[in-house]
């Protein structure tokens, strides 16, 4: 049985990531209201989806770190008024540019909650009773994911897109006012705040994705492209550079020796990539080829949310008994046939029965995907470490959100266009074509991942493989060993 004070920390986390959750998600069935309303081009759409992410991405990291510093509950509550505030700021946007800077500023709040949600909750619970408090978080959080593009849908056709953010006003007023009262002050290690890193970590992702949004309307060859894009992955360089040397890195450079992490983590970049780049068009392409309500376009996406929340606890439990690899890999085969067919038929308008197939196995190729890439990500480092990769982990997964959004609107904008169903259902069948390939090289990634029983030996430090054979008592100091050769 629960006391009262981890009622209160539960709810209140899972409630705070059940907003974050959803708006991630109404977003993309309101997404060709929006462009209607704001006269907005796909690019800037793109940015509607991208600043969000991009900002919770690079800040994702910090949000623990400032939590432990300045005290959970007071930071907690702080990362709900920006996203609160932002939100009022995204509802009352009467021009793309407005919208799109509004939604960066909902994903440093967002930064601020994610992290500390799963903070509180773990620091409430001891071990014995910590798994089935996780299961009620992860099921919020669930429903929110089932639920975003209906809810999406119903809001923009029955109301209007800004009511989307204005929802989040009257929710987040009450868990600020709650958390207040009713979640204790917390605190945990001082650790220090990896400034250089953020910047050169922010600084080189803007500038990829600004050369790969401004692609095809500046021209490849141009200079703005070129320039965005060296200087994008110079900073990037220089981000792993300064990562090696910095004494609290945000992303230990030293974990990637792993073979588990070093291979499971860019599959999953690739996994979330080809997810998002689907999920940035899909109900766009109901609404606009299908000629669907926003209302009905949540609807179709239903069976794919649903096939995501419901199937990844079983998935979890399984990748216990057959080993991460052998999941990884089939999952993401599966959304490589699932995409893959859709990219064949949605040009010829292929009636939503003929998608729907396809759809559920892409996307029970990703739940099967998810909690096994993730389970390889945290074994591969010491316990004291998890906390750490698994931010790692979260901070690369939303990156490959933002990359497959990108890749997939150059691809689309390159092959199609708004115009006419006809030259959206084109640009659709390039984009999933992208998403595919995406989706094909994670599936080729994850085959190096070691298998179960080799997983079991790699699990141990990850600078393992670069430490002469010492005795038993010594092997704590691997870390430094390892940085220093």
């Amino acid at each position: 049985m629960m006391n009262s004070k981890q009622a209160w920390g539960l709810g209140l986390a899972s409630l705070a990531s059940f907003m974050m959750a959803l708006d991630s998600l109404v977003v993309t069935t309101a997404l060709s209201t929006i462009r209607q309303d704001l006269s907005a081009s796909v690019e800037a759409l793109e940015w509607v989806v991208t600043a969000y992410n991009l900002t919770l991405a690079v800040l994702l990291p910090t949000g623990a770190a400032w939590g432990d510093r300045y005290g959970r509950r007071r930071v907690f509550a702080a990362g709900l008024a920006v996203f609160t505030v932002a939100s009022v700021a995204c509802a009352l946007s009467t021009g793309i540019g407005a919208l799109i800077v509004s939604r960066a500023l909902q994903g440093m709040g967002a930064a601020m909650v994610l992290p500390l949600s799963l903070t509180l909750v773990s620091a409430l619970f001891p071990p014995q009773q910590r798994g089935r408090a996780m299961g009620l978080y992860l099921g919020v959080t669930g429903l929110a994911t089932f639920s975003g593009p209906f809810v999406g849908g119903v809001i923009a056709e029955g109301l209007a897109w800004q009511w989307v953010f204005w929802l989040n006003l009257p929710i987040g007023v009450v868990a600020i006012v709650l958390t207040m009262l009713r979640v204790e002050e917390s605190r945990g290690p001082d650790r220090r705040f990896d400034l250089g890193g953020v910047v050169l970590v922010t600084l080189g992702a803007f500038g990829v994705v600004w050369a790969l949004v401004r692609g095809n309307a500046a021209g490849w060859a141009s200079g703005e492209v070129l320039a965005a894009l060296v200087l994008g992955v110079a900073l990037v360089v220089a981000f792993v550079l300064w990562e090696r040397r910095a004494e609290a890195p945000m992303l230990p450079m030293r974990f990637f020796r792993a073979r588990a992490f070093a291979t499971a983590n860019p599959a999953n970049f690739l996994l979330f990539a080809s997810l998002y780049g689907t999920m940035f068009f899909l109900a766009q392409y109901f609404q606009t080829v299908h000629g669907d309500g926003p209302l009905v376009a949540g609807l179709r996406l239903m069976p794919w949310t649903a096939t995501l929340m419901v199937c990844a606890p079983i998935a979890g439990r399984l990748a216990d008994k057959v080993g991460e690899r052998t999941f990884v890999v089939g999952g993401l085969l599966l959304q490589t046939l699932g995409m893959g067919w859709i990219a064949l038929v949605a040009g010829t308008g292929a009636g939503y029965l003929e998608l729907l197939p396809a759809l559920i196995v892409g996307s029970a190729g990703l739940t099967m995907a998810m909690p096994a890439a993730q389970k390889a990500v945290v074994g591969a480092v010491h316990p004291h470490e998890m906390g750490q990769a698994s931010g790692a982990f979260m901070t690369l997964r939303i990156f490959g959100g933002v990359f497959g959004v990108a890749v997939a609107v150059a691809v689309f904008s390159g092959a199609g266009g708004y115009a006419s169903p006809e030259e959206f259902g084109a640009g659709f069948a390039a984009g999933m074509g992208a998403v595919t390939a995406l989706a094909f090289i994670g599936m080729l990634v994850a085959l190096g991942m070691p298998g179960r029983r080799l997983a079991a030996v790699v699990a141990p430090p990850p600078a393992a493989s670069t430490i002469p054979p010492t005795p038993e008592p010594r092997q704590p100091k691997s870390p430094e060993r390892g940085r220093s050769s």
